[in-house]
């Protein structure tokens, strides 16, 4: 994508001889469920940096509730979960990735049961349950609606145990460091006792998702598209940022920030019904509150506007309360919280920004276009989910993929073909005489404008604004110099959310999680393909 207004190769003057530095053979940037296992996976061949701009627990995969979804009992197959994947996917899917991901995911399951992570049990066997899309209980779960918090403690505890594994958290990483062939050789980054380098043979971007770039998010505040952008800024190929998820149950109260409801909830039973306590799932699609979550969200927002109203509900007054408690712990006490009694009270839910399916462009062995450089999990354009992710895969993408990134980049290492060469850097960021504007209103306004924009229905002329008033806002930040967090994450969101627009607009048709109202079918013919973004470089 050309026309980026004063693009410039870093967000800060970089003189690396004064810099204090580190040495590593393999750099993680992230610590959700790809980036932990892929460091424990390479730890096994070489030493390991893992940074994170939070602690290890602010992730995604932290916040995780539904579960992980695998194959799991002899009345499934690995054939239906491909299908329901491929099916789910709308035409796009990487068919042999599907395969590879889909067939992996039993054993390493099986391996996080022996390194202590507590899934629910039945009998002695892993419990499963049901979500939207799939046409077989295969979705394992821990302690309830906790599941993501047991697999991110699990893995952050063998993390810790591994000699081999450094773990510096509350480090920003800024920017991607590249050599003259552009060889990704590191990155430089701040942490609370100033700017750092640090150089490795290979690195790894497991840095997750893009929620925040929305007003209405499920994703913590870490989620802010960092990895993206710096991916963006060093020439990598980024793919289907077009795609982005919402989920279409989040808690609804005014005032609040928004809270995850899961999918399993109308796995297990649950119904979403109107204002006026009218179920409405049937006149959408044959599977009710089982469709897909693209669907589920339209549907939702049309009986919004049917109904003129700001959520619908869901009704789980047909579960006993005290199995609720026990089988939802993390949800029953966020609507105790508000006052809300699951035994004669509706929750009131609406669609929020959830998962992002677009991102770096990685082929099956985790490599991106850049040498030594490679991503993982939520941050990677795969080709797993296609134009639509089916619930719980995700988790399984970063168990799956994640390995495979850490097996990937040891073998580099061990073929000796990327000895570590630390190129003198210095890059000097023009002086601006512009006005500066405020980060923290610019990057409430981009919230805004993304949600309004480049939601869940599209149109040309949203879509073409929306690239007007960002290039606007970047004329004013992105020639700024930022000396601390909010800054970059403005700078970073600002340019992902632009080539988000931009991906929205070049795909006049409807796929998945895209949906143009100007353009309501599906465009085989033209639009059958990944669309691809890279900087000129």
């Amino acid at each position: 994508m050309t026309g980026q207004p004063e693009f410039r190769r870093y967000l800060v003057n970089i003189d690396s001889i004064p810099t204090q530095q580190l040495f590593t053979d393999f750099l993680v940037i992230g610590t959700g469920i790809a980036g932990l296992r892929a460091a424990i996976e390479a730890a096994k061949h070489c030493n390991v940096t893992v940074v994170c701009k939070g602690t290890l627990k602010d992730s995604n995969t932290y916040k995780a509730q539904g579960g992980i979804a695998s194959v799991l009992e002899k009345t499934d197959t690995f054939e239906s979960h491909i299908t329901d994947t491929l099916n789910t996917g709308c035409g796009i899917c990487d068919e042999s990735l599907v395969d590879l991901v889909i067939r992996q995911g039993p054993q390493l399951i099986e391996q996080l049961l022996r390194w202590g992570a507590k899934f629910d049990l039945i009998d002695g066997q892993i419990a499963i349950t049901l979500e939207g899309g799939h046409t077989h209980p295969r979705i394992a779960h821990a302690h309830g609606d906790e599941t993501g918090r047991i697999i991110a403690e699990t893995l952050i505890k063998k993390v810790r145990q591994n000699p081999n594994i450094k773990i510096l958290e509350n480090f920003y990483a800024i920017d991607l460091l590249t050599n003259d062939d552009n060889e990704c050789i590191g990155i430089v980054g701040q942490d609370e006792h100033g700017g750092q380098i640090i150089w490795a043979a290979n690195t790894i971007l497991a840095t997750g998702g893009a929620g925040r770039l929305y007003r209405e998010t499920t994703n913590p505040q870490v989620a802010t598209a960092d990895g993206i952008a710096m991916a963006y800024r060093a020439g990598a190929v980024l793919q289907d940022l077009e795609f982005l998820q919402f989920h279409p149950t989040t808690l609804y109260i005014a005032g609040a920030s928004r809270a995850l409801i899961t999918e399993t909830l109308r796995g297990e039973g649950a119904t979403l019904v109107d204002n006026k306590g009218q179920r409405f799932m049937k006149e959408y699609h044959e599977s009710a509150e089982l469709a897909p979550r693209d669907i589920v969200s339209r549907a939702i927002l049309a009986q919004m506007l049917k109904t003129k109203s700001t959520h619908v509900y869901l009704d789980v007054r047909n579960f006993n309360k005290e199995h609720f408690s026990k089988r939802f712990p993390q949800i029953f006490e966020l609507c105790e919280s508000f006052d809300i009694d699951v035994s004669r009270d509706q929750i009131p839910v609406r669609p929020s920004a959830h998962y992002m399916i677009g991102g770096v462009k990685t082929d099956s062995t985790a490599k991106t276009s850049i040498k030594n450089l490679y991503a993982c999990g939520e941050i990677a354009a795969t080709g797993l989910h296609g134009a639509n992710r089916l619930g719980s895969n995700s988790l399984l993408e970063g168990l799956v993929l994640g390995k495979t990134a850490g097996q990937s980049a040891s073998r580099h290492k061990k073929a000796g073909v990327s000895g570590l060469k630390h190129p003198p850097i210095k890059y000097q960021i023009p002086h601006s005489d512009r006005t500066r504007l405020d980060a923290a209103d610019v990057t409430n306004s981009l919230r805004a404008l993304m949600w309004r924009n480049v939601g869940i229905t599209r149109r040309a002329q949203p879509l073409i604004e929306a690239q007007e008033i960002i290039r606007f806002w970047q004329r004013y930040v992105m020639d700024k110099i930022f000396d601390g967090q909010q800054g970059w994450e403005c700078q970073n969101m600002l340019t992902v959310c632009l080539l988000m627009a931009h991906a929205a607009e070049q795909r006049q048709e409807s796929r998945g999680v895209h949906f143009r109202s100007d353009f309501p079918n599906t465009d085989d013919e033209h639009f059958k393909k990944h669309i691809e973004i890279s900087r000129e470089l």
